[in-house]
């Protein structure tokens, strides 16, 4: 079975959270999965699969906690051929265009470097969703068998 790596990047701890939930959701599913909250561009490369969980910062901006691996990604430019990877972004649309921001550049980047989105970025409004980690989790469950196939 493929490896999963949870990349998540959080500013309050928020998206961190949430990824903690997937991850113990998975792992309860026999899911090989790893979470990652300082990668490197190793951890894009070397895993099987991706599922990017992500905050947005500023002004639509990546958290500081990815702020290098993403920066490096872009300078790097490792392609992914094919590697099968997904987004959950998670936001406040009072914020408007730079709404899930962050989620925007990674699943825009990933498709750059020839990565392969198996379903549309995850947008999950704060200002609608009391309990994101609930979303995000139903979601990767209907999900992961393109992700890890």
């Amino acid at each position: 079975m493929a490896t999963l790596k949870i990349i998540a990047g959080t500013v309050y701890g928020n998206a961190q959270h949430v990824a903690e939930q997937v991850e113990e959701n998975l792992a309860e599913q026999g899911v090989d999965c790893s979470l990652e909250s300082d990668p490197s561009v190793a951890d894009f490369t070397d895993a099987d699969a991706l599922l990017i969980i992500t905050s947005t910062t500023g002004q639509g901006d990546v958290p500081p906690n990815l702020e290098f691996a993403f920066s490096d990604l872009k300078d790097e430019s490792p392609m992914l051929t094919g590697k099968p990877f997904a987004v959950a972004a998670l936001g406040d649309s009072s914020y408007g265009e730079s709404f899930c921001g962050a989620g925007k550049q990674f699943q825009e980047l990933l498709t750059e470097l020839q990565g392969n989105a198996v379903a549309d970025m995850l947008e999950v409004d704060a200002i609608e969703t009391l309990e994101p980690e609930k979303d995000v989790v139903e979601w990767v469950n209907t999900i992961k068998d393109k992700l890890l196939s």
